[in-house]
């Protein structure tokens, strides 16, 4: 049987880089997004490329809805997590004005890595297989616009290199892909590009997509770093 790679908040950008660069290696891959909408069309890209796929719908930060879902999928060899938390119509205060309950509020995204990590490491585990976290340059620099986002991004950092350096002794990898820039082709990327009168050019602030893929799947195989930082801010 193929290894299988699970994709969790994909997206048209990092998420189908990474879908697609582990999908070249021979794995079967699982998407899995708060919609449905666009799966067909990615399920269609990853079909024209020989690659096999499925879809799931559902919201990361539904417990039930989560944990149904991974039932569903079976296990998995490798997962990677990388819903979008940032909203730029909704961007929270900056770090002075940061409330408690703005706080939380951004660990919302914190705490559906660690369920998934739960649910699906028993079976990582067996495999020798790895576990893949994105996040924001804010985790490693002071970036104090991004207030309460800081917070959330330093921790799940944190929890990604704490649980490389505890799994490293069964033969199971956990990294992050430190994120500062404008990924290509995503979601984000096509709200600021049409906003430049709010945003600001983007000239030498993109990522592309498939370079970072191409470290994931790096890092996965190499084993020999847990996290790797994309700076073009």
């Amino acid at each position: 049987m193929s290894p299988t790679a699970v994709v969790l908040g994909v997206g048209p950008g990092l998420g189908m880089s990474i879908a697609h660069r582990f999908g070249r290696e021979g794995y079967d891959v699982v998407l899995v997004s708060r919609g449905a909408q666009r799966h067909e069309s990615y399920l269609a890209s990853l079909a024209e490329a020989g690659m096999k796929a499925r879809a799931f719908a559902a919201d990361v930060r539904d417990r039930a809805q989560l944990s149904s879902t991974l039932d569903s999928i079976g296990p998995a060899d490798v997962v990677y997590y990388g819903p979008g938390a940032t909203d730029l119509n909704e961007m929270p205060g900056e770090i002075t004005t940061t409330t408690s309950d703005e706080a939380r509020a951004a660990m919302d995204w914190l705490y559906p890595a660690i369920d998934v990590t739960q649910h699906v490491l028993p079976g990582v585990v067996e495999r020798g297989g790895g576990l893949l976290f994105a996040g924001g340059l804010s985790s490693v620099l002071p970036m104090p616009a991004l207030g309460a986002l800081a917070l959330s991004s330093a921790a799940l950092r944190n929890y990604a290199v704490t649980l490389n350096a505890a799994l490293a002794g069964k033969g199971v990898y956990a990294g992050t892909l430190t994120i500062g820039g404008v990924v290509e082709r995503g979601d984000i990327h096509k709200l600021v590009e049409s906003r430049p009168e709010q945003f600001g050019g983007l000239t030498a602030h993109t990522l592309d997509p498939d370079d970072i893929a191409e470290t994931a799947w790096q890092m996965f195989v190499k084993r020999d770093r847990a996290e790797e930082v994309f700076n073009v801010l």
